[in-house]
């Protein structure tokens, strides 16, 4: 059992790979979501690689989300994950990362990582909920602006025995202990 919430979220989406045409929506939703935003070619150069994916969150027709990550042997690393400020705090993120998490495997790989500015707030306290852990502060990562980042990790065995520890602080807590 994970720390992930099951994606049982007030606005269903479908996820689904991205495609050349969601550009669009992708670079809005981008755009409108961060002060340093990609640009069309970032996002071409990355996707062009073997090892990257992009997935979109489909309401209706509509892009509401997007998330691109790399595997690697050990690992799955998300480069950028967004949702359309409209559609914030409706299950949607939460619904993207339970699709990374389902991509675990505890022979392959086990683990999700991401790079956040220090600044962004809300992206700490999301991920935070998701079930990842800040677990290093890597200086001046961030060339635009020298900002430094928070390495956060979602780990399936660590997922595990959190939910192991709150279960059993649960039961003492009722016990009176």
């Amino acid at each position: 059992m994970s720390t992930v919430p099951s994606p049982s979220a007030q606005t269903r989406v479908h996820i689904r790979w991205m495609i050349r045409r969601d550009m669009p929506e992708v670079l809005a939703i981008e755009h409108s979501a961060f002060d340093y935003p990609w640009c069309e070619e970032e996002f071409l150069r990355v996707l062009r690689q073997r090892n990257c994916i992009g997935m979109v969150a489909e309401h209706g027709e509509r892009i509401v989300g997007f998330m691109v990550y790399e595997l690697h042997r050990s690992k799955i690393q998300v480069l950028d994950f967004a949702v359309h400020h409209e559609f914030r705090r409706q299950g949607i993120g939460r619904q993207m990362v339970h699709k990374l998490v389902g991509k675990l495997s505890s022979q392959r790989r086990n683990r999700i990582g991401l790079l956040l500015r220090e600044t962004n707030l809300s992206a700490q306290l999301f991920f935070r909920v998701q079930g990842f852990r800040a677990v290093e502060v890597v200086r001046e990562h961030f060339p635009d602006t020298g900002e430094d980042a928070f390495a956060m990790t979602y780990h399936m065995d660590e997922a595990r025995l959190v939910d192991d520890r709150m279960a059993a602080n649960r039961i003492a807590k009722q016990l009176g202990n």
